[in-house]
């Protein structure tokens, strides 16, 4: 028999132990996985000890995580086939004479690498390094500049293909391909909203984005001309995103034929050698070892948990607030927000979805301001799309939001970690404002995947 303890005092002693090894320095993976053995040992029965095999080995055999290092390896094959350059460098002619256009077109070209990578590292460091130096070296203010880089190398983790969407899919027991659906509306919504905000500032202030000189624009003809980079990479979003949303294949077989895909671009551009698979096969590794390792621990750390009574501890925590429907929704929100400043959002999702979400398929979501509800068989689909769109705020929260550090990473030496945070908080407040639309207006999230599954 383990050591007998209330559920509150566990609950504490489990977290905070947590937070303690987070703090020093421990990856998060190990964190979690050795704070999980260490307390099924402690104050755990032997029966509770047979957890570990019996919640590890289905998430080994899970189907739909195989699309997790095909679309890894799809982004990493791509950054190396050069096709981001040509893509920028495609939208910087086309934009580059507006005010605020090349901020305008790190977005744009963002939202489409979005659209075919669906990873938020590769984005964001490429994107810097083409991106950045482009604006500066044209006068733009460093502060407007960083800010549109992060926001718009973020929504690699909501629009589709999304990695993350794949692993709430598979935790929380939805469909795929209706979550990926679900998400392409938020993901235009936030692009559209990056956009408007830029234009708007640098139209009322000319200095924080000014336009290309006259003579370095390029031709109405020319602009045509160069349109032919962009047929490539929109086959590979046609070909990746199509054959979900038309029910042509499986997410997993999407992810197959969009590497397929990748490989050829690759080799289209006479980049596909040895040492590009090799580089591109070690990052695969590399990511997916780390997101697998992750979910091993969490599930330990969260399965012992709800198992000595904390899935029906916090619930009734959250509950007994006497907070209506919405009320809770945005309580989770927060809490999120919170957890998003300090913890990878692998974590975040492992540990919250399967203590939030019953709650939330508990409680009935009528609407607000008389505005259309959520059907309850839609919920894990509504909540799964404004948790995405939640957690694209974590890579841009200080202290340690990812993006925060990859773009620093390959910035110039000028741009100083405080001029990165303080070119975050605008965009901060533009993803708030689209999870709030995305609640109070849930057919942004369910209209689509209604349209293509209806059905279901």
């Amino acid at each position: 028999m383990g050591i007998e303890t209330s559920i509150e005092m566990l609950g504490l002693l489990m977290f905070g132990s947590l937070a303690v090894l987070l703090l020093i320095g421990v990856p998060m993976a190990f964190a979690l996985g050795s704070t999980a053995c260490i307390f099924l040992f402690l104050f755990g029965t032997p029966q509770m000890l047979n957890m570990l095999p019996t919640r590890v080995f289905p998430f080994m055999t899970d189907y739909q995580l195989s699309a997790i290092p095909l679309f890894i390896f799809m982004a990493a094959i791509l950054e190396k086939a050069g096709i981001i350059e040509e893509l920028f460098d495609v939208v910087y002619k086309w934009l580059g004479g507006l005010r605020g256009g090349l901020a305008s077109a790190t977005v744009i070209v963002c939202t489409l690498l979005a659209a075919i990578v669906g990873v938020v590292g590769a984005t964001e460091v490429t994107m810097g390094m083409i991106a950045l130096p482009a604006m500066l070296r044209r006068g733009y203010d460093q502060r407007i500049a960083c800010g549109a880089l992060l926001a718009g190398g973020t929504l690699g983790i909501l629009i589709p293909p999304s990695v993350m969407a794949i692993v709430y899919s598979v935790v929380a027991q939805q469909s795929l391909g209706e979550l990926l659906a679900g998400s392409v509306f938020p993901g235009l919504l936030l692009s559209g909203l990056y956009i408007l905000y830029i234009t708007l500032r640098c139209t009322i202030n000319p200095r924080l984005g000014p336009p290309l000189p006259v003579e370095e624009r390029v031709s109405f003809a020319e602009k045509l001309r160069l349109l032919r980079k962009t047929i490539a990479p929109i086959l590979l979003i046609m070909l990746a995103l199509g054959v979900i949303f038309f029910g042509i294949a499986t997410p997993v077989e999407a992810a197959g034929i969009g590497t397929f895909g990748a490989v050829f671009v690759c080799a289209l551009h006479r980049r596909l050698t040895w040492i590009t698979i090799r580089e591109a096969s070690l990052a695969t590794l590399k990511a997916t070892a780390m997101v697998m390792w992750i979910f091993f621990g969490a599930t330990l750390f969260v399965g012992f948990f709800i198992l000595k009574g904390g899935q029906t501890y916090v619930a009734q925590q959250i509950l007994g607030t006497g907070l209506g429907a919405y009320g809770l929704i945005i309580l989770m929100m927060v809490i999120l927000i919170v957890l998003g400043m300090f913890i990878d959002w692998v974590g975040i999702l492992l540990l919250t979805v399967p203590i939030f979400l019953p709650i939330l398929k508990a409680t009935e979501f009528g609407g607000v301001l008389g505005l259309p509800g959520v059907d309850p068989k839609d919920v894990a689909l509504w909540y799964g799309v404004i948790f995405i769109v939640n957690m694209q705020m974590a890579f841009l929260s200080p202290p340690f939001g990812y993006s925060l550090f990859y773009l620093k990473s390959v910035s110039p030496p000028e741009v100083s970690m405080a001029t990165i945070i303080r070119g975050a908080f605008p965009f901060l407040g533009l993803q708030l404002l689209g999870l709030t639309l995305c609640i109070i207006f849930p057919g942004i999230v369910t209209w689509l995947p209604r349209l293509l599954y209806s059905a279901g």
